[in-house]
Protein backbone atom coordinates (compact mmCIF):
# COMPACT_ATOMS: atom_id res chain seq x y z
CA UNK A 1 0.00 0.00 0.00
CA UNK A 2 1.32 3.25 -1.14
CA UNK A 3 2.34 5.80 1.59
CA UNK A 4 -0.80 8.19 0.36
CA UNK A 5 -3.32 5.23 1.25
CA UNK A 6 -1.84 4.01 4.63
CA UNK A 7 -2.08 7.05 6.01
CA UNK A 8 -5.48 8.27 4.76
CA UNK A 9 -7.80 7.21 7.70
CA UNK A 10 -10.98 7.92 5.61
CA UNK A 11 -9.80 4.75 3.52
CA UNK A 12 -12.38 2.08 2.87
CA UNK A 13 -12.10 -1.39 4.36
CA UNK A 14 -12.35 -2.59 0.28
CA UNK A 15 -9.95 -0.35 -0.83
CA UNK A 16 -7.55 -1.34 2.01
CA UNK A 17 -8.23 -5.18 1.22
CA UNK A 18 -7.14 -4.68 -2.51
CA UNK A 19 -4.23 -2.75 -1.54
CA UNK A 20 -3.13 -4.32 1.38
CA UNK A 21 0.65 -6.12 1.75
CA UNK A 22 1.47 -5.11 -2.39
CA UNK A 23 4.96 -3.84 -2.64
CA UNK A 24 5.98 -0.72 -4.50
CA UNK A 25 5.36 -1.03 -8.25
CA UNK A 26 8.09 -2.69 -10.79
CA UNK A 27 7.71 -1.67 -14.31
CA UNK A 28 6.83 -5.26 -15.98
CA UNK A 29 6.73 -6.70 -12.69
CA UNK A 30 3.44 -8.67 -11.52
CA UNK A 31 1.50 -6.16 -8.56
CA UNK A 32 1.52 -8.97 -6.37
CA UNK A 33 4.97 -11.44 -6.68
CA UNK A 34 4.42 -15.03 -6.99
CA UNK A 35 5.07 -17.52 -4.44
CA UNK A 36 8.97 -17.79 -3.51
CA UNK A 37 10.02 -21.28 -2.96
CA UNK A 38 13.14 -21.23 -1.32
CA UNK A 39 14.84 -23.33 1.62
CA UNK A 40 17.73 -21.41 2.26
CA UNK A 41 18.93 -18.08 -0.28
CA UNK A 42 22.45 -17.05 -1.65
CA UNK A 43 23.92 -15.69 1.85
CA UNK A 44 27.57 -14.79 1.56
CA UNK A 45 29.62 -13.70 4.28
CA UNK A 46 27.60 -12.31 7.67
CA UNK A 47 24.70 -13.10 8.00
CA UNK A 48 22.82 -9.96 7.38
CA UNK A 49 19.73 -9.00 5.12
CA UNK A 50 16.56 -10.26 5.78
CA UNK A 51 16.01 -13.72 4.50
CA UNK A 52 18.85 -16.19 5.30
CA UNK A 53 16.50 -19.63 6.12
CA UNK A 54 13.68 -20.86 4.59
CA UNK A 55 12.03 -21.46 8.24
CA UNK A 56 12.92 -18.20 9.63
CA UNK A 57 11.70 -15.75 6.73
CA UNK A 58 10.03 -15.82 3.26
CA UNK A 59 9.30 -12.84 0.97
CA UNK A 60 5.93 -14.13 0.32
CA UNK A 61 5.64 -14.81 4.17
CA UNK A 62 6.18 -10.94 4.07
CA UNK A 63 3.60 -9.32 1.87
CA UNK A 64 0.93 -11.45 3.70
CA UNK A 65 2.23 -10.39 6.80
CA UNK A 66 2.32 -6.88 5.88
CA UNK A 67 -1.07 -7.11 4.50
CA UNK A 68 -2.92 -8.59 7.80
CA UNK A 69 -1.22 -5.97 9.72
CA UNK A 70 -2.64 -3.17 8.03
CA UNK A 71 -6.03 -4.79 8.40
CA UNK A 72 -5.63 -5.17 12.35
CA UNK A 73 -3.80 -2.17 12.56
CA UNK A 74 -4.52 0.13 10.00
CA UNK A 75 -1.95 3.07 10.40
CA UNK A 76 0.19 1.67 12.92
CA UNK A 77 4.19 1.10 12.49
CA UNK A 78 4.40 -0.23 15.82
CA UNK A 79 2.53 -3.53 15.52
CA UNK A 80 4.19 -6.78 14.28
CA UNK A 81 2.53 -9.47 12.53
CA UNK A 82 3.36 -13.12 12.17
CA UNK A 83 1.74 -15.77 9.86
CA UNK A 84 1.43 -19.76 10.93
CA UNK A 85 1.24 -22.98 8.76
CA UNK A 86 -2.49 -23.42 10.92
CA UNK A 87 -4.96 -21.60 13.90
CA UNK A 88 -3.94 -23.88 16.46
CA UNK A 89 0.09 -23.01 15.26
CA UNK A 90 -0.55 -19.41 16.03
CA UNK A 91 -3.02 -20.04 19.19
CA UNK A 92 0.12 -22.25 20.54
CA UNK A 93 2.87 -19.82 19.70
CA UNK A 94 1.40 -16.90 22.33
CA UNK A 95 0.07 -19.64 25.09
CA UNK A 96 3.70 -21.30 24.85
CA UNK A 97 5.91 -18.08 24.65
CA UNK A 98 4.43 -15.86 27.37
CA UNK A 99 3.54 -18.86 29.70
CA UNK A 100 5.82 -20.40 32.70
CA UNK A 101 5.71 -22.99 35.14
CA UNK A 102 3.91 -21.76 37.79
CA UNK A 103 1.84 -19.00 35.99
CA UNK A 104 -1.70 -19.33 35.30
CA UNK A 105 -3.41 -18.24 32.89
CA UNK A 106 -7.45 -17.51 31.94
CA UNK A 107 -8.82 -18.86 29.04
CA UNK A 108 -12.87 -19.34 28.19
CA UNK A 109 -14.85 -22.46 29.39
CA UNK A 110 -17.15 -22.15 26.11
CA UNK A 111 -13.88 -21.45 23.63
CA UNK A 112 -13.15 -23.75 20.58
CA UNK A 113 -13.01 -27.36 20.86
CA UNK A 114 -9.12 -27.90 20.66
CA UNK A 115 -8.92 -25.65 23.80
CA UNK A 116 -9.38 -28.93 26.38
CA UNK A 117 -6.61 -30.47 24.95
CA UNK A 118 -4.50 -27.21 24.66
CA UNK A 119 -5.43 -26.89 28.89
CA UNK A 120 -4.30 -30.55 29.38
CA UNK A 121 -0.45 -29.78 27.86
CA UNK A 122 -0.53 -26.31 29.65
CA UNK A 123 -1.37 -28.21 32.75
CA UNK A 124 1.39 -31.02 31.89
CA UNK A 125 3.76 -27.92 32.05
CA UNK A 126 2.99 -26.71 35.43
CA UNK A 127 0.74 -24.01 34.74
CA UNK A 128 -2.60 -23.41 36.21
CA UNK A 129 -5.61 -23.20 34.02
CA UNK A 130 -8.63 -21.48 35.11
CA UNK A 131 -11.71 -21.22 32.66
CA UNK A 132 -15.03 -19.05 32.93
CA UNK A 133 -17.82 -18.75 30.25
CA UNK A 134 -17.88 -15.44 27.75
CA UNK A 135 -20.71 -14.18 28.54
CA UNK A 136 -21.14 -11.77 30.88
CA UNK A 137 -17.53 -10.89 31.20
CA UNK A 138 -17.49 -13.90 33.62
CA UNK A 139 -13.69 -14.14 33.26
CA UNK A 140 -13.07 -10.97 35.31
CA UNK A 141 -13.61 -13.42 38.30
CA UNK A 142 -10.82 -15.71 37.91
CA UNK A 143 -8.01 -13.05 36.84
CA UNK A 144 -6.09 -12.03 39.62
CA UNK A 145 -2.79 -13.47 39.66
CA UNK A 146 -2.93 -14.63 36.15
CA UNK A 147 -0.36 -13.97 33.65
CA UNK A 148 -2.29 -14.49 30.84
CA UNK A 149 -6.22 -13.96 29.45
CA UNK A 150 -7.04 -15.54 26.80
CA UNK A 151 -10.34 -14.03 24.87
CA UNK A 152 -12.97 -15.68 22.32
CA UNK A 153 -15.42 -13.23 21.08
CA UNK A 154 -17.31 -14.03 20.01
CA UNK A 155 -17.05 -17.35 20.92
CA UNK A 156 -17.12 -20.55 18.72
CA UNK A 157 -19.37 -22.03 18.25
CA UNK A 158 -22.13 -20.52 21.26
CA UNK A 159 -21.42 -17.10 19.80
CA UNK A 160 -21.55 -15.35 23.46
CA UNK A 161 -19.62 -11.73 23.38
CA UNK A 162 -17.63 -10.16 26.22
CA UNK A 163 -16.77 -6.55 26.64
CA UNK A 164 -12.79 -6.61 25.23
CA UNK A 165 -12.21 -2.95 26.12
CA UNK A 166 -13.37 -3.88 29.92
CA UNK A 167 -11.46 -6.67 29.83
CA UNK A 168 -8.39 -5.52 28.63
CA UNK A 169 -8.19 -2.73 31.08
CA UNK A 170 -9.03 -4.49 34.10
CA UNK A 171 -5.98 -7.30 32.84
CA UNK A 172 -3.58 -4.23 32.32
CA UNK A 173 -4.54 -3.14 35.66
CA UNK A 174 -3.26 -6.58 37.47
CA UNK A 175 -0.56 -7.15 35.03
CA UNK A 176 -2.24 -9.44 32.76
CA UNK A 177 -1.51 -9.87 29.12
CA UNK A 178 -4.61 -9.92 27.01
CA UNK A 179 -4.57 -12.23 23.77
CA UNK A 180 -8.26 -12.31 21.54
CA UNK A 181 -9.15 -14.89 19.25
CA UNK A 182 -10.44 -12.70 16.59
CA UNK A 183 -10.78 -15.71 14.09
CA UNK A 184 -14.72 -15.36 13.97
CA UNK A 185 -14.73 -11.53 13.32
CA UNK A 186 -12.30 -11.44 11.34
CA UNK A 187 -10.29 -7.96 11.14
CA UNK A 188 -13.39 -6.30 9.28
CA UNK A 189 -15.46 -7.52 12.08
CA UNK A 190 -13.22 -6.07 15.18
CA UNK A 191 -9.72 -4.61 15.78
CA UNK A 192 -8.94 -6.28 19.03
CA UNK A 193 -5.41 -4.21 19.23
CA UNK A 194 -7.51 -1.24 19.00
CA UNK A 195 -9.67 -2.59 22.08
CA UNK A 196 -6.69 -2.77 24.16
CA UNK A 197 -5.76 -6.68 23.69
CA UNK A 198 -1.70 -6.95 23.23
CA UNK A 199 -2.49 -10.07 20.67
CA UNK A 200 -4.84 -10.42 18.07
CA UNK A 201 -4.76 -14.28 16.59
CA UNK A 202 -6.69 -15.84 13.98
CA UNK A 203 -7.31 -18.90 12.17
CA UNK A 204 -6.65 -17.78 8.35
CA UNK A 205 -8.26 -21.08 7.54
CA UNK A 206 -11.65 -19.32 7.96
CA UNK A 207 -13.05 -16.13 6.49
CA UNK A 208 -9.95 -14.02 6.29
CA UNK A 209 -9.02 -16.65 3.02
CA UNK A 210 -12.58 -18.16 2.75
CA UNK A 211 -12.03 -20.65 -0.10
CA UNK A 212 -11.52 -23.58 2.57
CA UNK A 213 -8.43 -24.81 0.49
CA UNK A 214 -5.68 -23.21 3.16
CA UNK A 215 -4.75 -23.77 6.45
CA UNK A 216 -3.38 -20.64 7.72
CA UNK A 217 -2.82 -18.86 11.18
CA UNK A 218 -1.54 -15.28 12.49
CA UNK A 219 -0.41 -13.48 15.54
CA UNK A 220 -0.45 -9.80 15.41
CA UNK A 221 1.04 -8.17 18.62
CA UNK A 222 1.78 -4.60 19.87
CA UNK A 223 4.88 -5.55 22.30
CA UNK A 224 8.45 -6.03 20.22
CA UNK A 225 9.12 -8.30 23.41
CA UNK A 226 6.13 -10.54 23.19
CA UNK A 227 6.31 -10.72 19.83
CA UNK A 228 10.05 -11.38 19.79
CA UNK A 229 9.08 -14.63 21.97
CA UNK A 230 5.95 -15.49 19.73
CA UNK A 231 8.65 -15.36 16.80
CA UNK A 232 11.19 -17.80 18.52
CA UNK A 233 8.90 -20.30 19.36
CA UNK A 234 7.88 -20.51 15.95
CA UNK A 235 11.22 -20.29 14.95
CA UNK A 236 12.03 -23.32 17.78
CA UNK A 237 8.59 -25.89 16.52
CA UNK A 238 9.37 -24.90 12.55
CA UNK A 239 5.26 -24.29 12.47
CA UNK A 240 5.72 -22.00 9.27
CA UNK A 241 3.40 -21.34 6.16
CA UNK A 242 4.28 -22.79 3.20
CA UNK A 243 4.58 -20.26 0.21
CA UNK A 244 1.96 -21.25 -1.78
CA UNK A 245 -0.56 -21.46 1.16
CA UNK A 246 0.84 -17.61 2.05
CA UNK A 247 0.25 -16.18 -1.63
CA UNK A 248 -3.28 -17.94 -1.69
CA UNK A 249 -4.03 -15.90 1.62
CA UNK A 250 -2.92 -13.36 0.41
CA UNK A 251 -4.32 -13.66 -3.28
CA UNK A 252 -7.61 -14.02 -1.41
CA UNK A 253 -7.71 -11.20 1.21
CA UNK A 254 -8.35 -8.94 -2.10
CA UNK A 255 -11.55 -9.84 -1.96
CA UNK A 256 -12.56 -10.28 1.93
CA UNK A 257 -14.30 -7.33 2.01
CA UNK A 258 -17.00 -8.19 -0.74
CA UNK A 259 -17.29 -11.78 0.48
CA UNK A 260 -17.63 -10.43 4.24
CA UNK A 261 -20.39 -7.74 3.77
CA UNK A 262 -22.10 -10.91 1.44
CA UNK A 263 -21.82 -13.54 4.61
CA UNK A 264 -22.57 -11.18 6.83
CA UNK A 265 -25.69 -9.54 5.71
CA UNK A 266 -27.14 -12.83 4.36
CA UNK A 267 -26.58 -14.90 7.91
CA UNK A 268 -28.45 -12.14 9.65
CA UNK A 269 -31.25 -12.65 6.65
CA UNK A 270 -30.95 -16.09 7.84
CA UNK A 271 -30.88 -15.50 11.93
CA UNK A 272 -34.15 -13.58 11.05
CA UNK A 273 -36.30 -16.16 8.93
CA UNK A 274 -34.98 -18.94 11.79
CA UNK A 275 -36.51 -16.52 14.12
CA UNK A 276 -40.31 -17.62 12.67
CA UNK A 277 -39.34 -21.52 13.27
CA UNK A 278 -41.06 -23.41 16.15
CA UNK A 279 -38.49 -25.94 16.13
CA UNK A 280 -35.95 -23.65 16.27
CA UNK A 281 -34.55 -23.16 19.65
CA UNK A 282 -31.22 -21.40 21.18
CA UNK A 283 -30.86 -19.01 18.24
CA UNK A 284 -27.70 -16.95 18.30
CA UNK A 285 -25.81 -14.32 16.02
CA UNK A 286 -24.59 -10.93 17.34
CA UNK A 287 -26.32 -8.92 14.42
CA UNK A 288 -29.88 -10.16 16.00
CA UNK A 289 -31.47 -6.60 18.14
CA UNK A 290 -32.53 -9.12 20.56
CA UNK A 291 -29.40 -11.55 20.85
CA UNK A 292 -28.15 -11.01 24.76
CA UNK A 293 -25.15 -10.47 22.89
CA UNK A 294 -25.95 -7.80 20.41
CA UNK A 295 -25.65 -4.98 22.92
CA UNK A 296 -21.72 -5.19 23.58
CA UNK A 297 -20.94 -6.56 20.17
CA UNK A 298 -22.90 -3.15 18.77
CA UNK A 299 -20.36 -1.40 20.88
CA UNK A 300 -16.90 -3.12 19.45
CA UNK A 301 -17.75 -4.70 16.53
CA UNK A 302 -18.37 -3.16 12.97
CA UNK A 303 -19.98 -6.84 11.38
CA UNK A 304 -21.34 -9.29 13.30
CA UNK A 305 -19.72 -12.43 11.34
CA UNK A 306 -21.25 -15.43 8.90
CA UNK A 307 -22.32 -17.93 11.74
CA UNK A 308 -25.81 -18.74 12.79
CA UNK A 309 -26.16 -21.59 15.50
CA UNK A 310 -29.31 -22.79 16.52
CA UNK A 311 -30.79 -26.10 18.44
CA UNK A 312 -32.95 -28.70 16.64
CA UNK A 313 -35.28 -30.57 19.34
CA UNK A 314 -33.33 -34.02 19.18
CA UNK A 315 -29.58 -35.08 17.28
CA UNK A 316 -31.90 -37.43 14.81
CA UNK A 317 -33.84 -34.16 13.38
CA UNK A 318 -30.47 -32.01 13.60
CA UNK A 319 -28.91 -35.41 11.08
CA UNK A 320 -32.24 -35.46 9.31
CA UNK A 321 -31.87 -31.42 8.56
CA UNK A 322 -28.52 -31.88 7.52
CA UNK A 323 -28.96 -34.64 5.30
CA UNK A 324 -32.22 -32.69 3.23
CA UNK A 325 -29.72 -29.00 2.52
CA UNK A 326 -28.70 -28.82 -0.85
CA UNK A 327 -27.05 -25.76 -0.69
CA UNK A 328 -25.00 -26.00 2.06
CA UNK A 329 -22.27 -28.76 2.85
CA UNK A 330 -22.39 -31.03 6.14
CA UNK A 331 -18.56 -29.98 7.20
CA UNK A 332 -16.70 -28.62 9.63
CA UNK A 333 -14.74 -24.87 9.43
CA UNK A 334 -16.66 -21.63 8.44
CA UNK A 335 -15.78 -18.17 6.77
CA UNK A 336 -15.64 -19.96 2.89
CA UNK A 337 -17.71 -19.17 0.30
CA UNK A 338 -19.93 -22.25 -0.23
CA UNK A 339 -22.19 -22.56 3.29
CA UNK A 340 -21.50 -25.19 5.83
CA UNK A 341 -22.95 -26.39 8.48
CA UNK A 342 -22.62 -29.49 10.83
CA UNK A 343 -24.01 -30.80 13.75
CA UNK A 344 -21.38 -29.67 16.56
CA UNK A 345 -21.47 -31.82 19.32
CA UNK A 346 -20.25 -34.80 16.78
CA UNK A 347 -17.07 -33.81 18.27
CA UNK A 348 -17.42 -34.53 21.88
CA UNK A 349 -15.53 -31.38 22.48
CA UNK A 350 -18.09 -28.92 23.05
CA UNK A 351 -20.31 -28.42 25.93
CA UNK A 352 -23.25 -28.13 23.10
CA UNK A 353 -26.77 -29.87 22.37
CA UNK A 354 -26.90 -32.71 20.65
CA UNK A 355 -28.92 -30.98 18.15
CA UNK A 356 -26.83 -27.99 17.98
CA UNK A 357 -26.52 -26.71 14.88
CA UNK A 358 -23.23 -24.23 13.48
CA UNK A 359 -24.15 -22.95 10.62
CA UNK A 360 -21.52 -20.84 8.18
CA UNK A 361 -23.22 -18.75 5.59
CA UNK A 362 -21.34 -18.72 2.16
CA UNK A 363 -21.69 -15.83 -0.38
CA UNK A 364 -24.82 -17.92 -2.16
CA UNK A 365 -27.59 -15.32 -3.23
CA UNK A 366 -29.78 -15.00 0.16
CA UNK A 367 -33.26 -15.95 -1.73
CA UNK A 368 -31.95 -19.48 -2.47
CA UNK A 369 -30.42 -20.16 1.00
CA UNK A 370 -33.12 -19.14 2.98
CA UNK A 371 -35.43 -21.22 0.80
CA UNK A 372 -32.98 -24.13 0.76
CA UNK A 373 -32.63 -23.99 4.89
CA UNK A 374 -36.35 -23.67 5.16
CA UNK A 375 -37.30 -26.76 2.95
CA UNK A 376 -34.48 -28.62 5.14
CA UNK A 377 -36.42 -27.93 8.19
CA UNK A 378 -39.79 -29.05 6.38
CA UNK A 379 -38.41 -32.39 5.16
CA UNK A 380 -36.78 -33.28 8.28
CA UNK A 381 -40.06 -33.34 10.19
CA UNK A 382 -41.26 -35.91 8.61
Amino acid sequence: MSDATKDADHIGDGTRAVRAGLPEPVKHEPTLPGPVFAAHFHLPGDVTGPYSYGRDDNPTWTLLERAIGELEAPGRDDVETLVFASGMAAISSVLFSQLRAGDAVVLPSDGYQVLPLVRAQLEAYGIEVRTAPTGGDAQLEVLDGARLLWIESPSNPGLDVCDIRRLAEAAHARGVLVAVDNTLATPLGQRPLELGADFSVASGTKQLTGHGDVLLGYVAGRDAEAMAAVRRWRKIVGAIAGPMEAWLAHRSIATLTLRVERQNATALVLAEALRQRPEVSGLRHPGLPDDPSHKVASQQMRRYGCVVSFTLPTRARAERFLEALHLVEDATSFGGVRSTAERRARWGGDPVPEGFIRLSVGAEDPEDLVADVLRALDESAR
